[in-house]
């Protein structure tokens, strides 16, 4: 969601409005939410996902490693899963410290029981040190290039699912 969606007032009535109307289970509903964006009002924030999860809607931090949360908020998020941000992905194989930060951020991850999915995978040696690292799922180049939503049934055919 863009800042604007997010910090839109009435935003989580409107998703359950959305989800009534539609039919669609909330836990189908996955909505990505920038590290940045939650620190521009931290409390505020927290209040409305509170009343996401409450709904039943899944949401996932996303880019992240990149803003300027602190582990203290972190820990009050109610979220499922974080999104490693592609930039830490692309001298995995290089740089020691974008590993070990990769590797800390998957270890923290899964402690708290979240899901982890990095973004930006592009090639088979990044992938390589996801699966060792036990990252539970990728995004990225590597599986497939952005798809028309008529091309997505041929990429299921193919198991990319």
């Amino acid at each position: 969601m863009s800042p604007r969606q997010f910090l839109r007032p009435g935003m989580a009535n409107m998703i359950a409005r959305i989800l009534r109307e539609t039919g669609l289970e909330p836990r189908f509903l996955d909505l990505e939410i920038t590290e940045s964006l939650l620190m521009k009002d931290v409390e505020g924030g927290i209040a409305t996902m509170r009343v996401l999860k409450a709904i039943g809607v899944r949401l996932s931090i996303d880019d992240f490693g990149t803003g300027y949360s602190s582990l203290n908020y972190l820990k009050q998020f109610p979220i499922d899963q974080i999104k490693i941000d592609r930039s830490f992905l692309h001298e995995i194989a290089a740089s020691q410290n974008d590993a070990a930060i990769t590797l800390a951020m998957i270890a923290m991850a899964h402690s708290m029981r979240l899901t982890v999915i990095a973004e930006g995978v592009e090639n088979e040696t990044q992938l390589a040190f996801l699966r060792a690292n036990h990252c539970n799922e990728i995004q990225g180049y590597h599986l497939s290039p952005p798809v028309s939503p008529r091309e997505i049934p041929a990429l299921f055919a193919r198991g990319f699912a």
